[in-house]
């Protein structure tokens, strides 16, 4: 009895691993949802019943990403019990940590943009709602720093786009890796630090 409670959750589960390989590998439109079946081991008739279309289970995988990349994120920086040091650091570093658990995730998201700028719109929204208040609470401490004049919205942008550039490269970076570090994890483990210090030095933190 207890498996067979499981047994729908259990299939979602495995419905939404197999399309977010399929997404991340062919690209929405190159996904189809009859190989995101066969690899989940259901019948297409399984698949509809729980999704029942391509742009809802998209939708699904993108924003259970982006809850999760919120999560990280802004819950490290909006932690009002550490200091901003410590708490800008955390955000750093956990996102990153996050992009290396999900290296395709932003190569994909810009390429779909890319064909569908319309698709901003929904996650838009989604960053939107976690981020507003998290960043009018950060405004509030940068401007208590001396010297630093930066938005807490550019303080945001400037970690994301450290962060992701190297999985957006990372083709360029494995080829290049190997003539300056043992492995691109090696590589990996420098970026984070240095993007650490960078956003630290850029707030005159250290």
């Amino acid at each position: 009895m207890n498996d067979e409670k499981k047994q729908p959750r259990d299939t979602e589960v495995l419905i939404l691993q197999a399309a977010e390989k399929e997404f991340l590998d062919k690209g929405y439109a190159g996904a189809k949802t009859t190989d995101i079946a066969e690899a989940a081991g259901v019948t297409h008739a399984m698949f509809h019943y729980y999704f029942r279309t391509k742009d809802k289970l998209f939708e699904k995988i993108v924003t259970d990403k982006i809850d999760k990349l919120g999560e990280i994120l802004l819950g490290a920086v909006g932690n009002p019990d550490l200091p901003l040091k410590e708490r800008i650091s955390d955000g750093i570093e956990r996102h990153f940590d996050f992009l290396v658990a999900n290296p395709g995730l932003p190569r994909f998201i810009i390429n779909e943009l890319a064909v569908h700028p319309d698709r901003i719109i929904p996650i838009r929204s989604k960053l939107l709602e976690t981020a507003d208040e998290v960043l009018a609470s950060v405004q509030k401490e940068l401007d208590t720093l001396p010297g630093v004049s930066t938005t807490a919205l550019m303080l945001l942008a400037d970690i994301i786009s450290l962060n992701v550039f190297p999985f957006v490269a990372e083709p360029m970076l494995k080829t290049v890796a190997g003539n300056f570090f043992n492995n691109y994890e090696d590589l990996l483990a420098m970026r984070k630090k240095e993007n650490v210090k960078t956003i630290l030095t850029k707030l005159k933190l250290i």
